[in-house]
């Protein structure tokens, strides 16, 4: 695939993902009795968040989501709709939980790949790929006053950080980008949706703290 539709794939995708995290966003701010307002800036902290976190600690300045004006009317395209009609939406949650899948997958992916371009090494790299994809989420919980669900021990940021650790190690070899960033996102979706399927949990302390 040449360089620029490869380029414009990724855009795409991207973009893709950022409109899922969005709904996912202000569908917390509906849930919880917000106003418009709160579903647009929890719509667009949960698609946006974890990129702009990325972007600022490798030094892209200005990160993405300002430099390009659709990184920020996906988010707010998403918010409208979630908030105006919400209740269609919730109906098919199911189903944005699948695509939320695909996109931490993809955002863990490209936010690695991204971070070795800057000349990150492996691991750093790795880490950030993790951040990009959960970031937005984490934001997300905190303004709206919740513990952030990958806390509780929902399976998402494991799955992320494999992906990450999948692509980055084999972008080290002479593999096309293609294969590399298939392999990064097969194994993180893979991973998030078998836990989704089977109920998969990180462990939890049991008993109480207090001695």
């Amino acid at each position: 695939m040449p360089e620029t539709e490869f380029a414009t794939t990724l855009v795409v995708l991207d973009l893709t993902g950022i409109f899922v995290f969005a709904v996912a966003g202000a569908l917390v701010a509906v849930r919880k009795n917000l106003d418009l307002f709160a579903a647009l800036v929890l719509g667009g902290v949960t698609g946006l968040g974890g990129g702009f976190i990325r972007d600022v600690l490798i030094g892209a300045t200005p990160p993405a989501a300002l430099a390009d004006w659709r990184y920020l009317l996906v988010p707010i395209a998403a918010g409208l709709v979630t908030f105006f009609f919400h209740t269609l939406v919730g109906r098919v949650e199911r189903v944005i939980t699948v695509f939320d899948a695909f996109g931490l997958a993809l955002f863990c992916v490209t936010g690695a790949l991204k971070a070795v371009d800057y000349g990150l090494e492996p691991l750093p790299a790795a880490l950030l790929g993790m951040v990009t994809g959960i970031g937005g989420g984490m934001i997300r919980d905190v303004l709206a006053g919740s513990v952030p669900v990958i806390f509780e021990g929902v399976l998402y940021a494991t799955p992320a950080l494999m992906g990450a650790a999948v692509a980055v190690l084999l972008n080290r070899t002479e593999l096309p980008l293609v294969v590399v960033a298939a392999a990064g996102f097969s194994t993180c979706l893979g991973f998030r949706l078998l836990a989704m399927v089977r109920g998969w949990r990180a462990p939890l302390p049991k008993g109480p703290a207090n001695v």
